[in-house]
């Protein structure tokens, strides 16, 4: 009625710039009627970006994410490996929100969405809407072996980096504890399967902690005598690099003492060891890095999916079938310019979800959006202190300033200037002291509150027989029978 007033009183006047003003009252009028409910799956980059392009413009936004928090995934493997603390890479999405009251957070598990009804299920309610956005990003593939998974954690969460942490860790205090020099040997061997970016930081840093780090903390052995495997199926690490950098990420690596071994597939993961194409290793702590697979987003709108699991999207990051139905990240599959699938990387996650929220925005004021095209800024790994590898367009950069840049980099891209800082200096005091402050080995809390006695292992871990206390130190159980595994 009030807008209805306006519009009357102005007509009636006939002052100039009436019909602007008329026009412009109809218009809010119209989005005040029309305030559409958009709710974004996942708390990601791709999620976070679309929700603050669309905050503040008369939209009643929804974030619904398994956790609590938002993750800088490109930093997980600095927890796993003792660098830095979960908090430092880590924060409320609550918190980033707090100043935007269109923005409503719900910490749920999305079991299914109903296309058709519009609405989303998280256990037994119901969340509508009158547009979606899925990012719910990706986990770990196996390549259909998943039984591997419970020996080779791989690297997504907080809690993931958080055990491969205790894994590595205890990995040296167990080696201090035996007497048995074949099992030193295993549990002072570290498998890293997977020789893209993840898998060559985490190779880079644990080589770290055990020739630097931890090598004068230990009385009956000698953390420098550890061996680090990178396994990689195919001829190269950081096959997304060019050669030339491939080649000097791997000569970086090997003269830290990794060994890198291309061209070597893995057949088989088990408690105590890797079945490879060219012969088993014996390894009491295995990190997985080979391969990423997308949520069941897809299945969720019966949507086609490629191999990895992700949706198909129109070039406006729809849904073919459900126009109100945009996906994005590593939930997407997605094509550059060069027919390429865009990566799944942080800045291809922003850029997407900065474009559906232009496009969501454009729908309602009537306006025509060109179709998404993906700009890649350029590629980083780091490979340990003082060497990274950088292609940035034509110019490639490596050690030292390679490092440099990738340093910057990443502390830029985190939230929040407390964080920044805090990532910054911890980063300066490894650098200076060559000691990580996170090195700490905790028992994980049951549900009833009371401590889980981990002698019993974790996932990737070796295991120790459980003994009473009046036994001296013995040696591991008697290690799983084989049983290989084809891809």
């Amino acid at each position: 009625m009030f807008h209805s007033d306006l519009t009357d009183f102005f007509a009636s006047a006939a002052l100039p710039g009436t019909q602007t003003i008329i026009e412009a009252v109809q218009t809010q009028g119209m989005h005040m009627q029309t305030r559409q409910r958009v709710v974004i799956v996942g708390g990601g980059f791709a999620g976070l970006e679309a929700a603050k392009a669309l905050a503040g413009h008369g939209f009643d936004i929804t974030i619904i994410d398994r956790e609590n928090h938002h993750c800088f995934q490109p930093l997980l493997y600095q927890v796993a490996t003792a660098a830095l603390s979960p908090a430092e890479i880590a924060w409320p999405i609550r918190s980033i929100f707090r100043s935007a009251r269109d923005v409503t957070v719900l910490m749920a598990d999305v079991t299914g969405v109903d296309p058709e009804g519009r609405y989303v299920a998280a256990g037994a309610r119901r969340i509508p809407y009158d547009k979606l956005i899925l990012a719910t990003g990706a986990g770990h593939s196996y390549f259909g072996h998943d039984e591997w998974a419970k020996h080779a954690p791989g690297l997504k969460r907080i809690e993931d980096a958080t055990t491969i942490r205790r894994n590595i860790l205890l990995g040296f205090e167990r080696a201090e504890l035996t007497e048995d020099a074949k099992e030193r040997d295993a549990l002072l061997t570290y498998t890293i399967i997977g020789g893209g970016p993840t898998g060559v930081e985490m190779a880079g840093a644990i080589s770290e902690i055990a020739r630097k780090t931890l090598a004068r903390d230990f009385r009956r052995v000698d953390p420098k005598t550890s061996r680090i495997l990178l396994i990689e199926a195919g001829p190269r690490l950081l096959p997304a690099f060019p050669e030339n950098l491939s080649a000097y990420t791997q000569r970086a690596l090997e003269r830290m003492g990794v060994t890198v071994l291309t061209n070597t597939r893995v057949t088989g993961i088990d408690a105590s060891g890797v079945d490879t194409s060219t012969g088993r290793i014996e390894s009491a702590t295995r990190i997985w890095a080979a391969g990423v697979g997308a949520s069941p987003a897809a299945s969720w709108i019966g949507s086609e999916a490629d191999r990895a699991g992700r949706a198909a999207v129109t070039p406006w990051l729809k849904a073919p079938v459900h126009d109100h139905v945009f996906i994005i990240g590593d939930t997407a599959a997605m094509k550059d310019a060069r027919g390429q699938p865009v990566p799944g990387i942080a800045p291809a996650a922003k850029q997407m979800g900065r474009f559906v929220a232009n496009v969501i925005k454009a729908e309602r004021d009537g306006r025509a959006v060109e179709p998404f095209v993906y700009k890649h800024s350029g590629d980083l790994a780091t490979i340990g202190r003082k060497a990274a590898v950088v292609k940035l367009g034509r110019f490639e950069l490596t050690g030292f300033i390679g490092w440099l840049v990738w340093s910057l980099a990443h502390v830029y891209f985190l939230i929040g200037l407390r964080n920044r800082l805090l990532v910054a200096l911890s980063w300066l005091l490894t650098y200076a002291t060559f000691q990580r402050g996170a090195r700490l080995v905790t028992r994980e809390p049951r549900v009833d509150g009371t401590a889980i006695d981990r002698q019993a292992g974790s996932p990737g871990e070796a295991r120790l027989p459980a003994r009473s206390n009046s036994q001296p130190p013995s040696s591991m159980e008697a290690p799983q029978a084989r049983n290989p595994m084809s891809q």
